[in-house]
């Protein structure tokens, strides 16, 4: 191997005064120099070399019963190949660190070449398929959840890849196109088991109370990512029923603008060329035709100099008042005006003070509330005989000027109804006809449980 240190040019990459070991985002692959070394060997040079190295090193790798050979067993199992060029591939694996000689002069995979096939294998075995890089990553996810050794780093390619995915079906959607949004649904249902996967490895992750919070954090924005892909299905049959209610059927033919678009498609560019031929050639000069009305529109036009002006003027209209077609809202008043038509009753002579319970009660927590808020009102002298400013016209001012009293106790009283479990004990009566606050008795149980008040 070379005797130069693999980071003797990085400072050629550096900004000046910058060292290496300065900068924290090398420290990883520095220290994964070897590996790495492993991998430039094998994918230095041209396409048939690197073909060529691949195929060595995954067949000697492959032999697990008896994974060491002499160098005739390796002319004999690459008999296809020039025996110089086969010798020149085995002295270059050799030399960096992937192929190892024992003192048997045998041949063997050194830990790093078996690391590398490994890691090449798992690929070449994902490349067929149409899932390729996120089954890649769900299984190397796995692999690491196995073993407890998963990181943010490896969580965050799977964020990555979901994200991706993510974009490229909401694209597909927004492009209108069926064919487009028939390509990512198919997509997404290569993927769907992959992601069902890595929703049972988070799960199984995020399940460890000591799982450290820069994985869940991860974990949990994966997730998220998964649920959204999870509802893109449903966004993709919206968009395919959309475009079914704008298909175009052929006559009675029974062929549509979609099986039109989808044949064309087949095609390829020496057929669509063929088929096109003198379709596109430049449209012969038509002979303007018009008709009589038509005619003496522009005739019109041209001899009247008051429409030609018309025509001419751009100038805006003159300014105008917006009409009015709509009068303001009135507030809605009959909540008040039926309550104070049961308190004027209160106000008769001879009429028995009320508790608030009574008066209060009915219609439900809010109206009830309401009520409660309006009884306050008159607690606080709101009335136009006491001086208080206040309305004087309409429903809200001939509540004001009730002749009543309104006494709150700071005990409470039980309800039990109209969404009411307790409220504050007090009396309404006419003005004067009331007792003493000291004379009202407390009935607040101090055993009943918390509810709503009001």
């Amino acid at each position: 191997m070379s005797d130069v240190r693999p980071d003797s040019h990085l400072h050629e990459f550096l900004a000046p005064g910058v060292a290496a070991d300065d900068v924290p985002e090398l420290a990883p692959l520095l220290h994964a120099r070897p590996l790495l070394a492993a991998f430039s060997t094998l994918f230095h040079g041209s396409e048939a070399e690197v073909l060529m190295r691949l195929m060595v090193l995954r067949e000697i790798g492959r032999e697990s019963e008896s994974p060491r050979w002499s160098p005739d067993q390796l002319r004999q199992r690459f008999a296809f190949l020039d025996p110089v060029k086969l010798e020149t591939a085995l002295r270059r694996l050799r030399g960096n660190g992937l192929l190892e000689i024992g003192e048997d002069n045998l041949y063997a995979l050194s830990d790093i070449g078996r690391n590398a096939v490994a890691a090449i294998g798992m690929l070449v075995s994902f490349s067929a398929e149409d899932d390729l890089e996120l089954g890649f990553l769900t299984a190397q996810l796995a692999g690491l959840q196995a073993v407890g050794s998963i990181t943010p780093e490896a969580l965050g390619h799977l964020l990555g890849k979901l994200n991706d995915l993510a974009w490229h079906f909401e694209d597909a959607i927004a492009s209108g196109s069926e064919f487009r949004i028939a390509d990512a649904r198919r997509k997404l249902s290569a993927n769907m088991r992959w992601i069902e996967k890595g929703t049972a490895v988070l799960r199984e992750l995020l399940a460890d109370p000591e799982v450290p919070f820069d994985l869940a954090r991860v974990a949990q924005r994966i997730g998220l990512a998964q649920s959204r892909l999870a509802r893109v299905d449903a966004a993709f049959q919206r968009a395919v029923n959309k475009i079914e209610a704008q298909r175009v059927t052929l006559g009675g033919s029974g062929i549509s603008s979609s099986d039109v678009a989808r044949w064309l498609r087949s095609l390829d560019a020496r057929k669509l060329a063929v088929l096109i031929d003198g379709a596109l050639a430049p449209a012969p000069e038509l002979t303007l035709l018009a008709g009589g009305h038509e005619i003496l529109d522009r005739a019109e036009l041209t001899l009247s100099e008051e429409a030609r002006q018309i025509e001419a003027d751009t100038a805006l209209p003159p300014p105008e008042d917006a009409p009015s077609n709509r009068a303001p809202e009135a507030e809605d008043l009959r909540l008040l005006q039926h309550f104070s038509q049961r308190l004027a009753k209160l106000a008769e002579p001879g009429a028995e003070p009320a508790s608030l319970a009574r008066l209060v009660a009915g219609g439900g927590f809010p109206a009830s509330s309401y009520r409660l808020s309006l009884l306050a009102l008159l607690a606080d002298g709101g009335d136009g005989e006491s001086g208080s400013a206040g309305p004087t016209d309409g429903p809200i001012g001939e509540f004001m000027r009730l002749p009543l009293d309104v006494l709150f106790e700071a005990g409470m009283v039980k309800v039990g109804e109209d969404e009411i479990a307790r409220m504050s004990a007090g009396l309404v009566g006419a003005r004067g006809s009331l007792p003493a606050p000291e004379a009202i008795p407390v009935l607040a149980d101090p055993d009943e449980p918390h509810a709503p008040q009001a």
